[in-house]
């Protein structure tokens, strides 16, 4: 143990408080955007990318973490890998996050369609994500039929744990390294969109104060498990928990920097007039911020 037994029980304790404040910092973090979309009645500002991921994403890490508490061969499985530190860092606020955050994505994501919401119907917002979201989400979906596949093929019920074939922990390892890709790019058409309209009009930035201070929280929980098991691989062996929090850290920076330094002077409607070819809100199609367009 890396920490003085004398002090374990305040380590637990700072450990668990850890997981329910950054339970609460993230979970709160969800309302921000859909109040503002409610607010302004109209998701224009905000890339249907972000939500599209997110819903797919949050049900991958709800689905890995529920199989990390409650699935005695996927318990089992992951002692036989990691024996210095046999108990998986997860605990039921991780659980409980990932039901909640999965709720509020899809109630973010169904606001792209303004007709649900009583709102009036926009051109120049769409529901569609851009192509390089839709190849994630197939990819994805094509990777964990593959890993199940190899798992129930290789027989033995994919109860093997010895790293020789393939488990069942590798398909919930599949479906955090999933949660943990799109994550990374989520992120990255949002940032984009500001870039291009030089403005964070219509992305809130509440979320992302309280996804940083979310970030942080779960780090050091993560940190104080590891140091109470001695043994830093329980870092390594909950890849999604600590990839989610180092990522989301860094987009949370360049979000605040935009929205408080860059473009701190943007209001509603003054948002750049972009070039020919290149695509801005309120002009041809948002689909693909990361792609260039050319005006209809």
């Amino acid at each position: 143990m890396f920490i003085d037994p004398s002090n374990e029980q305040l380590a637990i304790a700072i450990s668990h408080t850890c997981g329910w404040l950054y339970f609460l910092a993230w979970s709160l973090s969800f309302y921000p955007q859909p109040l503002l979309n409610y607010q302004r009645r109209t998701t224009q500002g905000l890339t249907p990318d972000f939500p599209l991921l997110n819903v797919f994403g949050f049900t991958s890490y709800t689905i890995s973490t529920a199989a990390f508490l409650y699935s005695p061969t996927v318990k089992a499985q992951y002692a036989a890998r990691h024996p210095a530190s046999p108990e998986p860092t997860v605990r039921f606020n991780d659980l409980a996050f990932g039901v909640h955050a999965t709720i509020l994505c899809v109630i973010t994501y169904s606001q792209f369609w303004p007709r649900l919401w009583g709102w009036k119907a926009r051109s120049d917002v769409t529901s569609r994500g851009n192509r390089v979201t839709h190849g994630l989400l197939l990819g994805g979906l094509l990777g964990i039929i593959v890993i199940t596949t190899l798992v129930i093929a290789g027989g033995d019920d994919g109860r093997s744990s010895n790293g020789n074939g393939w488990a069942w922990i590798d398909v919930v390892y599949s479906l955090t390294y999933i949660k943990l890709l799109l994550t990374l790019f989520k992120y990255l058409p949002q940032a984009v969109s500001n870039y291009r309209r030089q403005s964070t009009v219509g992305w809130s930035h509440r979320q992302v104060l309280l996804d940083t201070l979310g970030g942080i929280l779960s780090l050091l929980q993560l940190v104080i498990d590891s140091a109470l098991q001695a043994d830093w691989s329980g870092l390594f062996g909950n890849p999604v928990k600590l990839g989610l929090a180092g990522v989301s850290l860094a987009f949370d920076a360049i979000f605040l920097t935009q929205h408080y330094v860059l473009y701190a002077g943007a209001r509603e409607g003054s948002e750049r007039v972009g070039k020919p070819g290149e695509m801005t809100l309120g002009q041809g199609d948002e689909r693909s911020p990361l792609l260039p367009t050319t005006r209809e």
